[in-house]
């Protein structure tokens, strides 16, 4: 796809990335060699139960990456959905173009003509300050910036869209619907993350407490707090279903409870009388939780309330 192209091609190319890509010809790489290493039967024998591919979400979200999630999950279980795409229009100028970078922080964005149905390519950062920073001159037209972008069905396998993306040298995918919409988007960082587990750059903020108390009662967490340390710190023991043995965090509990990773501002209700409110999640993980406890005041075990300002547990 060139800068030539137009949002007709997105519906075109939707059919085109099916499963059959497993078979298509070509080195395999190290991904493909991965991917294969693998057969069906120890990857879980085919096609997984609904039941079973949301363990396996919650697993690679939650808990642990691991390899199988190759096979395990589709690009819609990594993908963020189309609310949350940062894109551009072709005929934006420049100057927006810096400050969209920016704001946001990201090395590359998808262009799009009139709507983000309608996508042209890709737009990297480094083409842009190379092309016109440094104190370039020349017009300006993110027309001849653009670079090919891949499109993915929701329901391909993580690791045919890995080996699809080395291949080709694309770091970013579309997710498109079976009309040919934009239906997400994902990009080889949140495939390898499945995997590897998260990957951390320069522009991520630095993590700090598990745990801090923000007023008596009222916690502020994040996810990978693990639910023993939590729980004696309470006093309120909030595993309460044999399921929940299986869990060892605060993320892996509400995921439990909603059967999905719930979007920000949504407040989980356990039957304890607690409330989990999500303050930061994406697509595939929630990262940071709002925790109330039952009634007005809950001083922590031993009674070491401490001010809201300051931290109680350093992880």
């Amino acid at each position: 796809m060139d800068s030539s192209s137009d949002g007709s091609m997105a519906a075109q190319s939707a059919p085109d990335q099916t499963e059959d890509d497993q078979a298509e010809p070509g080195p395999k790489g190290l991904f493909g060699r991965l991917f294969s290493a693998f057969s069906p039967a120890e990857a879980g024998g085919g096609a997984l139960s609904p039941q079973d591919r949301a363990f396996a979400i919650a697993q690679s979200s939650l808990t642990l990456p691991g390899i199988a999630n190759l096979r395990r999950l589709r690009v819609d279980d990594v993908a963020i959905p189309k609310v949350e795409i940062v894109a551009v229009p072709v005929d934006i100028g420049k100057e927006d173009l810096v400050a969209v970078f920016r704001e946001h922080g990201f090395s590359r964005l998808p262009v799009y003509r009139e709507t983000l149905d309608q996508p042209l390519g890709l737009v990297l950062l480094k083409d842009l300050a190379l092309q016109h920073g440094f104190n370039g001159n020349g017009s300006f037209d993110l027309k001849t910036l653009l670079r090919p972008l891949l499109y993915a069905p929701p329901s391909m396998p993580i690791g045919v869209l890995l080996q699809k993306m080395q291949r080709e040298r694309v770091h970013m995918a579309l997710v498109i619907d079976e009309y040919g919409g934009v239906d997400g988007l994902v990009t080889i960082e949140d495939l390898i993350e499945t995997v590897i587990g998260e990957i951390e750059d320069e522009h991520d903020e630095v993590e700090g407490p598990l745990w801090t108390l923000e007023k008596p009662g009222v916690y502020m967490a994040q996810s990978r707090t693990p639910l023993d340390e939590f729980e004696a710190e309470i006093g309120l023991r909030l595993r309460r279903e044999e399921e929940d043995e299986e869990i060892d965090t605060l993320g892996g509990l509400v995921f439990l409870r909603t059967g999905r990773v719930p979007v920000r501002g949504e407040i989980v209700p356990h039957e304890s009388g607690a409330e989990f409110e999500v303050i930061d999640a994406d697509a595939r993980k929630i990262k940071r939780l709002r925790v109330r406890l039952p009634g007005a005041v809950a001083a922590p075990v031993g009674g070491r309330a401490l001010p809201a300002e300051q931290p109680l547990h350093s992880g």
